[in-house]
């Protein structure tokens, strides 16, 4: 690839060097990056003259970064077993974290953090988390049925939440029982989507969606709803509430909200610069519009 645009942005390009590497970035908007590569160490360096160092351990697809320095001169370092999983983390501060992975499996089974408290995961044969105790020493238990499926969990102070499945081939509860005997229920469609929500009091929630599986209506049991509209591109357009009130969304060509319009009328909006960072927050009614200059983040510069 030596070229790619997102919609409305400007159009990255990728220089190599003879062995497949990327030696420069180039976005003509905003930051341009250099690649320089060294045995075991790779410099970073942005159109700013800032430089990172990343040092790297390991060849092929064990290959790891081990090491890195920042522009502004801090070091984190990390550190790996001999299959390439991480075993200790240490930030700026010289702070580490140690992680200890099952050697079968890979999975985390202990985590120690820099003042020593440690937590604990277990799992069974499925990889699936049958249990962790916090550096408190709290736990929280989990159990699966022979599908795999949650069944029973268990909270650090002791109450048991339990689910129901009526489908022999669906993840999805269809009821959940709290440590009070208070029962949920919830229905769902062949792809997954909710369908309806029944509380413990027996209220009942339906809820619409799309071929997209967007929700569109949200159906109360005191005849309330609530509407959502989408554009072709799935983004939300509209949003009607239970008292017909409706707020609109419009969004530039990349995708970016541009403006929310409430149901009076009045108009909040954002203008964006060529790479999406947003820097003009405009505020007030139809007949009437407020400005704020944003800095480069998108946020009010300090008064």
């Amino acid at each position: 690839m030596v070229a790619h645009r997102h919609t409305g942005r400007p159009e990255i390009r990728y220089r190599y060097d003879s062995d497949g590497r990327v030696t420069e970035q180039l976005n003509p908007a905003g930051l341009s990056y250099t690649y320089q590569y060294e045995k075991d160490r790779i410099t970073i360096t942005d159109s700013l003259n800032r430089r990172e160092v990343l040092h790297t351990q390991g060849e092929g697809g064990l290959k790891r970064v081990v090491k890195k320095e920042h522009a502004d001169g801090s070091v984190t370092q990390s550190q790996f077993d001999a299959v390439g999983r991480l075993r200790t983390q240490t930030d700026a501060a010289g702070r580490t974290t140690e992680y200890s992975p099952d050697v079968v499996t890979g999975l985390i089974t202990r985590i120690t953090t820099p003042d020593g408290r440690a937590s604990a995961f277990y799992y069974n044969h499925h990889s699936q988390l049958t249990s962790a105790t916090g550096p408190d020493g709290l736990e929280i238990r989990r159990e699966y049925d022979e599908l795999g499926r949650l069944i029973q969990e268990t909270a650090p102070d002791g109450d048991i939440t339990r689910y129901r499945y009526d489908n022999p081939h669906s993840d999805l509860p269809c009821a959940t029982e709290d440590a009070t005997g208070s029962r949920k229920t919830m229905t769902w469609s062949r792809y997954g989507q909710l369908l309806s929500f029944t509380d413990c009091s027996g209220y009942v929630t339906r809820y619409d969606h799309d071929r997209f599986g967007q929700m569109t209506a949200v159906h109360r049991e005191e005849g309330l709803s609530q509407y959502r509209a989408y554009d072709s591109r799935g983004q939300l357009i509209a949003v009607k509430d239970t008292q017909g009130h409706e707020t609109r969304y419009e969004y530039n060509a990349a995708g970016d909200l541009t403006t929310v319009i409430a149901p009076d009328g009045s108009r909040n909006g954002t203008q964006y610069d060529a790479w999406g960072k947003g820097h003009l927050y405009h505020a007030g009614r139809a007949d009437a519009q407020y400005g704020i200059r944003c800095c480069r983040t998108g946020h009010p510069p300090d008064q």
